[in-house]
C-alpha cells in the first residue's frame, strides 16, 4: 500500500468473520467491494453462528459478509473457486439463491487454472449489485494460449476483450448470457457451461502439460526453502 501512496493506512488487525452481520449498520457499509477471499479454510461453529447460512468454508462466510457490508445499489468483485457455481451443498445452494433473489449478478467471469491461486485451481469472478432482482448473468471464459502462474501472472491485455464485451453483454465465441428463469429453482446451477463449444475434451500437447509440471516443481521448491528458512 505504501508503493501505491498510501503511507498511514487504517488498517485494523482482527477477524471480520468473528463480527455478527446483525451488528452491522447503514454506517458501516461500502459502496464498493473488491475481494479475493481465501479458499478451503474452516471456520470454527461458534463463528459460524454470526451467519444466517451456516458453513465452515470460509469463502462462503466472507461471500456472507460482502452482501451485508454492501450498500443498497452497492456493486462487488469477488473471487472464488468455480466449484461454487455448481456445488449441492445445502451452503452452495442458499448462498446462489440469495445472491441471485437479494443481488443482481450481472457477469461472470471464467478465469483459466492458476491465476489466483496454484495447482491449477480455476476460479471465477463474480460481479454483482446489492438490491437489485437478477434476471439474466452474462458469462465470459477467459481462454489464453499459455498457463499461467507466479511467474506468468494474468495481465491488462489480457482482459480487453472481455472489458470491450462486457459493456454491452455481447454474445461471442467466449460469451453468452444466461436467463434466470431458465435456472433449475431446487440447485440454482450456475455451471459455465459455453454452448458456443462443443462438449469434448481437449487434449493438452505434451509439451504444455511438462512446462506447468516444472513450473509447479518451482513453486514447490520455492515454498519448501522458504519453509527450511523458518525451521
Amino acid at each position: 500500500m505504501i508503493f501505491h501512496g498510501i503511507e498511514a493506512p487504517n488498517i485494523v488487525h482482527t477477524n471480520t468473520l468473528a463480527e455478527n452481520l446483525a451488528d452491522i449498520q447503514e454506517k458501516d457499509r461500502y459502496d464498493i467491494i473488491l475481494a479475493n477471499p481465501p479458499f478451503g479454510g474452516k471456520e470454527r461453529a461458534e463463528v459460524q453462528q454470526n451467519f444466517p447460512i451456516k458453513t465452515g468454508e470460509t469463502a462462503f462466510l466472507f461471500l456472507q459478509h460482502f452482501i451485508k457490508i454492501l450498500k443498497a445499489g452497492g456493486k462487488a468483485g469477488v473471487v472464488i473457486k468455480n466449484t461454487f457455481l455448481s456445488n449441492t451443498d445445502n451452503a452452495s445452494i442458499s448462498l446462489r439463491r440469495l445472491l441471485l433473489e437479494g443481488c443482481n449478478l450481472h457477469t461472470v467471469l471464467d478465469l483459466p487454472g492458476g491465476t489466483f491461486t496454484g495447482a491449477g485451481v480455476k476460479t471465477v469472478v463474480l460481479f454483482f449489485e446489492k438490491g437489485m432482482l437478477t434476471r439474466k448473468v452474462w458469462f465470459y471464459q477467459l481462454n489464453l494460449e499459455r498457463n499461467l502462474g507466479k511467474t506468468n501472472p494474468l495481465n491488462e491485455n489480457d482482459l480487453v476483450d472481455f472489458v470491450k464485451l462486457q459493456k454491452t453483454q455481447a454474445d461471442s465465441e467466449n460469451s453468452w448470457s444466461l436467463n434466470v428463469v431458465d435456472v433449475d429453482k431446487t440447485t440454482f446451477d450456475l455451471s459455465v457451461k459455453n454452448p458456443h463449444k462443443k462438449d469434448e475434451k481437449v487434449l493438452r500437447e505434451p509439451g504444455k502439460i511438462l512446462d506447468e509440471m516444472k513450473e509447479l516443481d518451482e513453486e514447490a521448491a520455492e515454498i519448501i526453502k522458504k519453509i527450511r528458512g523458518i525451521l
